[in-house]
């Protein structure tokens, strides 16, 4: 393993292939048969969890009991064991024997995270050891020179990883995107230039109804691009077709969302992990109906995995695909996204969610109540009729403007009223001193709050 490589893990941080240990333990026995059970990976030993390097040297004697410790898990693991500057790489491969045993049990990689295996996962998890997935296998037709530089660069600043000038190709390799220089499906899937070349049935459909039937369509969305593109389109649908209201806490104003947004966010990521990539013809779907939302994804529960233990345990179809989600911070830790779906739910008063999984995965979220009875809800602003006064002709439009859309950037307020942007933000200038508005977030997620 190179210093490039090394430097790179650093920056990346733990995930579903890396681990950084401090120092030499006994116990990295758990992460080398955790490795071993899932893709592979690499341990770094000298590096403490937040990526600070403090330093480990290899001797004969530390590189003997890393070898004997390898050797003595059932069935016996080789590791290749080197020495970088000041950090201990060893670097595991992914067991053609699984499942594979320490000591103290069978454990596995979750994201960034070692974890110990119960009996019934264990059942589950290697039933059926499909020795290559569909997100491993390459892309026909597709080389590094259809990856997108700029879907990198979008992915790693979200992810907020800085990669410098290390190339598409080596950044690839480090997120296993890669086999042997081809590029596999997790690659295409996150940074292909012209997906649906390559895929063609990894889309998504956002879809509107008015009423509570599959009839009168009022607004649709089709999203043929890449996964983190997917999620936020899915994400950004979801809070337009959503009714919310604000509530006055003390000096504060809380926007409050008829479905907690975190539930809904969990959905679709969990689609996009979970979906069965390789049956053509479909899509991940969402549906927005008066009475409620489903969000539905080809594939139903992994093989052994019965609707009793659903949700009490976490398996996943696609690691890589999870590994990337969960470095994009949309995905928790532990794995335990219907756990949290339900909470999140019945903390909010509303009725549990429905889970079906017959052939589709497909959750369903209950609205409030019924539009005919629902009470008049506060928009996320209230735009005025009239702007205040003592402000000037240009001034009250831009006002009116922003307060019929929080969410207006400065472009399309001057495309609005034909004026130039340097003049927008002149006028908005004016208005923040006249403290009649307000920005809120720092990015383009933020929006603008009006005062009368």
């Amino acid at each position: 393993m190179n210093a490039e490589q090394i430097k790179l893990f650093l920056h990346e941080g733990e995930g579903l292939t890396v681990e950084f240990k401090e120092k030499f333990s006994s116990h990295i026995d758990e992460d080398i048969v955790a490795f071993a059970n899932t893709k592979g990976g690499t341990l770094l030993l000298g590096v403490r969890d937040n990526g600070v390097v403090v330093g480990e040297r290899l001797t004969n004697d530390l590189k003997g009991r890393i070898n004997s410790i390898a050797r003595n898990c059932k069935p016996s693991i080789s590791v290749n064991v080197s020495q970088n500057e000041n950090i201990v790489a060893i670097e595991v491969p992914e067991g053609s024997e699984k499942p594979y045993s320490c000591g103290s049990g069978y454990y596995r990689r979750l994201n960034g995270n070692t974890q110990k295996m119960s009996h019934d996962e264990i059942r589950v998890m290697f039933r059926e050891n499909d020795v290559v997935s569909f997100e491993e296998k390459p892309v026909h037709r597709l080389s590094i020179d259809d990856i997108s530089r700029a879907k990198v660069l979008k992915f790693t600043k979200e992810a907020g990883i800085r990669i410098g000038k290390t190339s598409t190709k080596d950044f690839l390799q480090s997120l296993n995107a890669t086999d042997k220089g081809r590029v596999n499906a997790v690659g295409a899937l996150f940074f292909a230039r012209e997906l649906r070349k390559y895929l063609p049935q990894s889309r998504m459909t956002l879809l509107a109804f008015r009423g509570t039937e599959k009839f009168h369509i009022f607004d649709r969305r089709d999203v043929q691009d890449d996964l983190l593109t997917q999620f936020n389109e899915a994400i950004r649908f979801l809070e337009r077709h959503l009714n919310v209201r604000s509530e006055i806490k003390g000096v504060n104003r809380e926007d409050i969302v008829e479905i907690p947004l975190e539930a809904l966010r969990e959905a679709v990521v969990n689609a996009l992990m979970h979906r069965d990539y390789s049956i053509t013809g479909t899509q991940v779907s969402v549906e927005i109906y008066d009475d409620r939302i489903e969000i539905s994804n080809p594939g139903g529960l992994p093989n052994g995995l019965t609707k009793k233990a659903f949700g009490t345990m976490s398996v996943r179809r696609n690691e890589l695909i999870s590994d990337l989600f969960f470095r994009l911070r949309k995905v928790e830790r532990v794995g335990m996204g219907i756990k949290r779906m339900r909470g999140l739910v019945k903390s909010a008063g509303l009725k549990e969610p429905q889970f079906e999984t017959n052939g589709f995965f497909r959750v369903v979220f209950h609205r409030p109540m019924e539009p005919a009875e629902a009470p008049s809800i506060t928009p996320l602003v209230s735009p005025p009729i009239t702007p205040p006064l003592g402000l000037t002709e240009l001034e009250g439009k831009i006002y009116l403007e922003i307060a019929k859309n929080p969410k207006i950037s400065r472009n399309q307020i001057a495309k609005a009223l034909n004026i130039k942007l340097d003049t927008v933000k002149e006028y908005i200038g004016r208005l923040k001193e006249k403290r009649l508005l307000r920005r809120l977030g720092k990015t383009r997620a933020g929006r603008w709050e009006v005062s009368k």
